[in-house]
C-alpha cells in the first residue's frame, strides 16, 4: 500500500521544480497557474530565488506547495500510481489536500500565501523562537517546557520521530528550556533559524485570520483520506476540512503518529513529493522495514519509474 507524503517549511531551496518544469509541460503549466493566481512570478523565485527570499514565510508556503504540486502531477501523469492515503508536515497537509481533491490548487496556494504572510505578523520578529530537541522523550519535554514557561509560552511544536521534537514559543522561554533539556540529557538542543513561533499559542491572530479566508473556499470530495496532522488520524469529510486547517496553526504536528497510524493502517511504500528528503528520514525512524522515494527532479522521477 503507498501514501503520498508532502514537505513542509525549511525543504526549500533555490532551483526547485527547475528541472520537472523544462521537462514536463504538466509541471510548467503548475507554476503558470500559481504565478496567475498570486499575481508574481513564483517560477523565477523557486528556480532562481535567494535563500533570504526564499525563507521569507509568505514566500516560503506557495514556493513549496506549487513545486510539490508540480512533481506531483508528474508523478501521476508518468507512473499512474494511486495513493492509499496522503499526508504532509504542517504546510504540506495544503499539499495532501490537493492530492485528494479536497481542495482546487489554485485555491491553496492563494491560501497559503496568506497562511504565510498572517504567520509572520502574528508574532514581531525576534519575539518568538523555535528549538530542536534530541534525545528526550516526549512527556519529559512536555514537563520541562511547563517549568520554562515562567508566564511565557513554550511547547512541543513538531512530533518529528522519536528523539526529534521541536518546541516554540516565546525566545526567552525556549532559550530556558534548552537550558533544562541539556541538564536533563538531551543529545542536542539548539535554535532554528525560524522567523516566528509555529505551531504554538502565539499563532491564535494567524489561526482567526486563516479562518476567515476560508470561510467561503469550497472543499470537494475526497479521492483517498487525508492524514492529518492535529489528530493524527484519516479523515476525508469534506466539512472537517477548514476546522482542522485552522487548529494545526496552533497545534503541535503529529509526525511520528501520523506515520505510525499510517503504519498501522498498512501503508509500507511512501513516496515524497516536493522539494528535499526531510521526510523520507523521518519515516524510516518511524517506520522500521518502510520503503521511501522522493521525487523533486527528472532523476528521482525515473527511479519512480523504474
Amino acid at each position: 500500500m503507498t501514501a503520498f507524503v508532502f514537505p513542509g517549511q525549511g525543504a526549500q531551496f533555490s532551483g526547485m521544480g527547475k528541472d520537472l518544469a523544462e521537462n514536463f509541460p504538466c509541471a510548467k503549466l503548475v507554476f503558470e497557474e500559481a504565478s496567475d493566481a498570486l499575481g508574481f512570478d513564483i517560477a523565477g523565485l523557486c528556480f532562481a530565488g535567494s535563500e533570504d527570499e526564499l525563507k521569507l514565510t509568505a514566500n516560503t508556503q506557495p514556493a513549496i506547495l506549487t513545486t510539490s504540486i508540480a512533481a506531483l502531477r508528474v508523478v501521476e501523469q508518468e507512473t499512474g500510481l494511486q495513493p492509499a492515503y496522503a499526508a504532509g508536515h504542517s504546510l504540506g497537509e495544503f499539499s495532501a489536500l490537493v492530492c485528494s481533491g479536497a481542495l482546487t490548487f489554485g485555491d491553496a496556494v492563494k491560501i497559503v500565501r496568506q497562511r504565510g504572510t498572517f504567520m509572520q505578523e502574528a508574532v514581531p520578529v525576534g519575539v518568538g523562537a523555535m528549538a530542536a530537541i534530541m534525545g528526550v522523550e516526549a512527556e519529559v519535554l512536555e514537563e520541562l517546557c511547563i517549568k520554562a514557561a515562567e508566564g511565557e509560552v513554550v511547547a512541543p511544536a513538531n512530533f518529528n520521530s522519536p528523539g526529534q521534537i521541536v518546541i516554540a514559543g516565546h525566545a526567552t522561554a525556549v532559550n530556558r528550556a534548552i537550558e533544562l533539556a541539556k541538564q536533563a540529557g538531551a543529545k542536542r538542543a539548539l535554535p532554528l533559524p525560524v522567523s516566528a513561533p509555529f505551531h504554538s499559542a502565539l499563532m491564535k491572530p494567524a489561526a482567526k485570520r486563516l479562518d476567515d479566508v476560508l470561510a467561503d473556499i469550497p472543499v470537494g470530495q475526497f479521492s483517498c483520506p487525508v492524514v492529518g496532522n492535529v489528530e493524527a488520524k484519516p479523515y476525508n469529510d469534506p466539512t472537517r476540512v477548514k476546522s482542522l486547517l485552522v487548529q494545526q496553526v496552533c497545534a503541535p504536528v503529529r509526525w511520528d503518529e501520523s506515520v505510525a497510524e499510517m503504519a498501522r493502517l498498512g501503508v509500507e511504500h511512501y513516496v515524497e513529493i516536493g522539494p528535499g528528503k526531510v521526510l523520507s528520514g523521518l519515516i524510516k525512524r518511524i517506520a522500521k522495514g518502510a520503503q521511501t522515494q522522493q521525487i523533486d527532479s527528472v532523476a528521482t522521477l525515473q527511479k519512480l519509474a523504474g
